[in-house]
């Protein structure tokens, strides 16, 4: 089986690449390293340093024989969107679009992609969100990632080709940047380690539905091996406001800094917890880790060398 991983130096993706290997798969990423790190890429896999967005990179992965394709590349930053909606659509829509038509013309079978379970919904009518939830996103970087799922739907449905969407909660877990613009845990983690004062955008009374890294492996292998399509929640069910979960990183680091308080951000929510049950039902997939358990092996993570190299 050959596999096209696009965004594969990031932190979720990268874990995505290691599980496909360890299954026997080729693995092929593609990455431009503008917040991934190439030290996350496995040793065995094949990496293209390229943007999707131009046209010589899909030049450069038509004719492999790709069987599948696994898509995390994006631009993820909610408050980007808001400040160039064209920019943000130029990458999670268009290019991914170029990307996905050119590997179905070479005979891709399948394809996985990234998407997301809070932008998309955007604040509940009902809660937890199910798949069956209006979606209502109040932010461009929702919108792209809706009219994505619809243009999957047309794959599955008029070429043929099953294509699973993966809506995510709020991922975190080993290799997320501490600097990074949309991994809060690691963002609140890594200051609350260095002695630094966090800053809680908003009331903090906003919730998200954390989910760790290892869950959202399982779902995309799930969903790459499986006779599955459509949309899937990836998720806990489990709503935490932004203070308890400073209150519970305080714990788990041992360090107990006050934090502060800025302005909302533009664009944001104000609650997300998703009902995944769908995907766990259909692929036999254990209860998620537990917040406080997850919250321990990211800490003990950003602790290490690596992660300090990560920050640099």
């Amino acid at each position: 089986m050959r596999v096209l991983v696009t965004g594969g130096a990031g932190f979720i993706a990268s874990h995505i690449v290691d599980a496909y290997i360890q299954r026997g798969y080729e693995v092929t990423v593609v990455d431009d390293l503008s917040s991934g790190r190439r030290e996350n890429v496995n040793a065995l896999a094949e990496l293209v340093h390229a943007d999707i967005r131009r046209p010589e990179t899909i030049k450069k992965l038509r004719g492999r024989g790709f069987d599948l394709l696994n898509h995390h590349a994006a631009q993820i930053d909610v408050r980007v969107s808001v400040a160039d909606p064209a920019a943000d659509a130029e990458l999670n829509i268009v290019a991914a679009l170029r990307l996905f038509q050119a590997l179905i013309d070479d005979g891709c079978r399948k394809i996985v992609v990234a998407s997301s379970g809070g932008a998309i919904y955007g604040d509940p009518i009902s809660a937890p969100q199910d798949e069956d939830h209006p979606a209502r996103p109040i932010s461009p970087y929702g919108c792209a990632k809706l009219a994505v799922d619809q243009y999957l739907h047309y794959y599955s449905v008029v070429q043929g080709v099953p294509s699973v969407s993966l809506r995510y909660g709020n991922v975190y877990g080993p290799r997320q940047r501490k600097d990074g613009e949309a991994g809060v845990v690691a963002i609140f983690a890594g200051a609350l380690l260095d002695s630094q004062q966090v800053r809680i955008n908003g009331s903090g009374e906003q919730t998200r539905d954390y989910v760790f890294v290892n869950d959202v492996v399982r779902a995309n292998m799930a969903a790459s091996e499986l006779e599955l399509s459509g949309p899937y929640n990836v998720g806990t069910g489990v709503e935490t406001s932004v203070n308890d979960l400073y209150d519970a990183l305080c714990r788990a680091t041992g360090v107990n800094v006050p934090a502060g308080h800025a302005a909302a951000r533009a664009g944001e929510q104000t609650r997300s917890v998703l009902d995944a049950r769908r995907i766990r039902e259909a692929a036999n997939l254990p209860e998620p880790v537990p917040l406080a358990d997850g919250l321990r092996e990211t800490v003990a993570w950003l602790r290490t060398k690596e992660a300090r190299f990560d920050a640099d």
